[in-house]
């Protein structure tokens, strides 16, 4: 007798996974939450009050192959982390507020428990983005992954008023550049981080100069989310433009946000790259411009402010570590790095 336990798929064991989660789902909820996990669609009322044009503003990610030293080191509530991050920090650089957000997993054989952990995750990043997690999706999926594999992707939804739109249209020759530190190698580059792991023979439980924790454990380490910084940094100035410094490093994301005819200076040796992001463009012989590409190099978010306000931006946010990296300039070609002076 055939059933669809035999063909892999354990309906009692995801019944048994979203019970897990309940509780930790619960700690997400914000104001605009209607109903709870388990309907067929995620409900949320946004409060439009004082807004002239209400936007919506969204954005979808996932891990990558981060995943890929998850599943090495066995370690499974910081990813959920990075999923919120990767979403939430790209609708912040469109001037917009997170209100909530909506997971997928996707894994051969679902287990309970872990799926609890990649979960918890989840809600730890929605809480530090102040954003609910009000539905989302489990997927049992025998033969599609290897065993102990899964995927992990999410869905963010935030909202702006019209004319708060950060789009870089007022963006100007002159205008300064200011980084903000990353929490590493965020999630991206994993690709070439993994393969200079395994050229260079490279143990997950070593330890490098500097860092005191295996690498494993600091390749986990999970993206910084900067919905805070970002209400902080309203309140102290008005940012032309937002980067958030994912896949094409500081030389592609940068530029998306700087209007035609003009193009920008970064200043390499005005802050430290980490120090395992040092090792491993050192160690994979990495040219300079390709790890500008590939990897943040320690600066997780840029903003394009004016000059007149930069020494509000420094001082009112010196707890949050603000570098001043360079400046928009005439001309065209993306980025040019180069050193100060």
């Amino acid at each position: 007798m055939s059933d669809y336990r035999s063909s892999g798929v354990d309906i009692d064991a995801g019944d048994r996974a979203v019970e897990l989660m309940k509780r930790h789902v619960e700690t997400t909820r914000r104001p605009g939450v209607l109903g709870g996990i388990g309907s067929f669609g995620g409900l949320f009322r946004p409060d439009f009050d004082g807004m002239k044009e209400p936007v919506l503003v969204s954005g979808t990610d996932g891990v990558g192959t981060k995943l890929k030293l998850a599943f090495a080191m066995d370690i499974h509530d910081s990813v959920g982390i990075d999923c919120v991050a990767m979403c939430v920090n790209d609708i912040i650089s469109m001037g917009a507020t997170p209100l909530f957000f909506l997971d997928y997993i996707a894994i051969g054989r679902l287990e309970p428990v872990k799926i609890e952990k990649i979960v918890s995750g989840v809600c730890e990043g929605c809480r530090q983005a102040s954003s609910a997690l009000i539905g989302g999706e489990t997927a049992e999926m025998p033969g599609l992954y290897a065993a102990g594999e899964y995927d992990l992707a999410g869905f963010s939804v935030g909202l702006v008023d019209r004319q708060e739109i950060i789009d870089g249209s007022t963006i100007e020759n002159g205008d300064i550049l200011i980084g903000w530190p990353s929490s590493g190698f965020h999630s991206n580059g994993f690709s070439l981080v993994r393969k200079i792991l395994s050229d260079e023979k490279i143990n997950l439980h070593e330890t490098v100069p500097g860092i005191a924790r295996p690498i494993g454990l600091e390749l986990l380490t999970p993206t910084r989310i900067y919905v805070s910084l970002f209400e902080r940094l309203k309140g102290l100035c008005k940012p032309k433009g937002i980067a958030h410094i994912t896949g094409g490093g500081l030389l592609e994301n940068v530029p998306r946000v700087i209007p035609k005819g003009l193009k920008c200076e970064i200043h390499t040796d005005s802050w430290e790259v980490p120090p395992l992001i040092e090792f491993i463009v050192e160690r994979g012989s990495v040219e300079t411009r390709e790890a500008y590409r590939t990897f943040n190099m320690g600066l997780g978010l840029v903003t394009v402010v004016s000059p007149d306000e930069v020494d509000a931006v420094m001082h009112g946010m010196k707890d949050e570590k603000p570098v001043e990296i360079g400046a928009v300039v005439a001309g065209e070609g993306g980025v040019t790095l180069c050193r100060r002076g």
